[in-house]
Order: structure tokens, then C-alpha cells, then sequence
């Protein structure tokens, strides 16, 4: 079915207005980051006099932005390999044997989508365990919350692949985990991928749990660090920015290099699952 040229127009100047509105403020952020600090104090969108690169070493310095920067790889890389590997190894029990039980468990998993978070337990439940302020601690949390809409995304996804490959990966002899790491594992690449990208993202971007569970600012995420330093130099806009372009580029990087795998693993399984 062909669009009318009227509403292809249309269509295409929304996206234009729509990134021009999302991409405003990331401008605001990168001009303002490269002004002198009476030059940044409007928060203007006039390009900078002069480009003050030194504002990205001063911010880093005081901002203590070297160690919250591997903080946030270090939660973020590690919570995202343990939280999707633990969803495949679930979504595939849960798909290839589709039993009342394990429909139940299925649909009981990714109710977490939609829960809110009871932090009254939750923190209950950390000091129980004495997980609070420490990078262990912070890591299984993401992890787990990283569960159910990686269950969700990589269910629909195993239910394309067909259970031939399972049987004849039996027949010559792999046990379980061998047909799941050996055969299954490598086929779910692109939906790994997204759900992977996803999760990363989601962690790195997230600031309640570093606020509630992260007491020592030696264990501080960019989150966190950001927003203290804003705290101290809330009239210094130029580092502000520069603080805080520094901790959005590696979502940027991350997200540019792995946006080709995410439609594709959204879609992938829509059709079976």
C-alpha cells in the first residue's frame, strides 16, 4: 500500500520536529560544556567565544569522575552478563516445555515488568544479607531486576528456532547444558544482543538504587557522582556540563554501536511465542 505524498510529508516533518526536540537539550549540554563559566551562566544556545576543553579535566578532577566511571562499567557490564544469561537459561526451560507449571512461572517471572518495587522489603532484605553498600550487592540487584523483560524478550525469540535442532543435538549425545550453550546459545545472538544493550543502558542511566544502597561515595556510579558534583558546582553550568556529557557518552557509544541488533531482536520472535 503506497503513502500519499501528503502524508509522507507529513510524516517526515514530524521526525524532523521530533529529533530537533529530543537533540535540543544534548546541544545545550555540548556548547555550554566548551564555555567559560560567565559564558555558560545563561545556559544559552550561542556557540562558545572560545573552546575550553579543560572544563572536561577540571569536572573529571573534582568530580571524582575516573572512579565512578569503572563503578558504572563494572555494575553495569556485570549485572547485564549475569541478568541475560540467567533470562536465557530460563526462557528456554520455560518455552521448550510449555506445561500449566511452567506457563505459570513464566507469566509469575514477568510480572516483574509491570510491579512496582517494594524498597521497604527490598532493603530489608539487603540487610538480612548484608549486601547494602557494597559493589556485589549492587550488582545481583541490577541483575535481577534485569530478569523478567529479558525472560519476556528472549521467550518469543527461542519459540522461532525449531525443536528438531534440540532432538538431533540429543541424539548425538549433548546433555542439557551442552544443547543449550552449544547449540541454542549462539542462535539467540540478536535478541542476546538487544536484551544485553537494553539492560546496560537501563543500569547505567539508573540513580534510585546507587541513592538507597550506595552509602560510600568510593563505590558511587556516574549517576550518583553527577548529581553530588551538581550539588557543589550548581553555579559553574560549564562543568556541570561537561560532567554531564561525560557520563551520557558511553551510553551514546553503546547504544550507536548495537542499535542494528535491537529491531531486529524485538522482532525477531513476535510472530512465534
Amino acid at each position: 500500500m503506497r503513502t500519499s505524498p501528503t502524508k509522507a510529508f507529513f510524516g517526515h516533518s514530524a521526525a524532523v520536529i521530533t529529533s530537533l526536540v529530543m537533540a535540543f537539550p544534548v546541544y545545550l549540554i555540548v556548547v555550554n560544556s566548551l564555555k567559560t563559566k560567565a559564558q555558560a551562566s545563561s545556559m544559552g544556545a550561542d556557540l562558545p567565544t572560545s573552546l575550553n576543553f579543560e572544563n572536561f579535566l577540571a569536572a573529571a578532577d573534582k568530580g571524582k569522575l575516573v572512579t565512578s566511571f569503572f563503578n558504572s562499567m563494572l555494575y553495569a557490564s556485570a549485572s547485564t552478563v549475569i541478568g541475560t544469561l540467567v533470562a536465557a537459561m530460563a526462557a528456554f526451560v520455560l518455552s521448550r516445555a510449555r506445561t500449566p507449571l511452567r506457563r505459570f512461572l513464566y507469566f509469575f517471572i514477568i510480572l516483574g515488568i509491570a510491579l512496582p518495587i517494594n524498597f521497604f522489603t527490598l532493603t530489608t532484605i539487603m540487610q538480612a544479607t548484608h549486601l547494602i553498600n557494597t559493589k556485589l550487592g549492587i550488582i545481583v540487584l541490577y541483575a535481577a531486576t534485569q530478569v523478567p523483560f529479558s525472560v519476556f524478550l528472549i521467550y518469543g525469540f527461542i519459540g522461532s528456532i525449531p525443536r528438531e535442532l534440540d532432538e538431533a543435538a540429543i541424539i548425538d549425545g549433548c546433555n542439557p547444558l551442552q544443547l543449550f550453550f552449544g547449540v541454542i546459545l549462539p542462535l539467540l545472538k540478536p535478541v542476546l544482543v538487544t536484551a544485553a544493550i537494553l539492560n546496560f543502558l537501563g543500569t547505567w542511566n539508573d540513580f534510585l538504587f546507587p541513592l538507597y544502597y550506595l552509602n560510600s561515595s568510593s563505590n558511587w556510579p556516574m549517576t550518583l557522582a553527577v548529581y553530588n558534583f551538581f550539588g557543589q558546582y550548581q553555579q559553574s553550568w560549564n562543568l556541570v556540563s561537561a560532567d554531564i556529557l561525560m557520563t551520557i557518552v558511553p551510553v551514546l557509544v553503546v547504544y550507536l554501536l548495537g542499535q542494528r541488533f535491537i529491531l531486529s531482536g524485538l522482532t525477531s520472535g513476535s510472530v512465534k511465542g
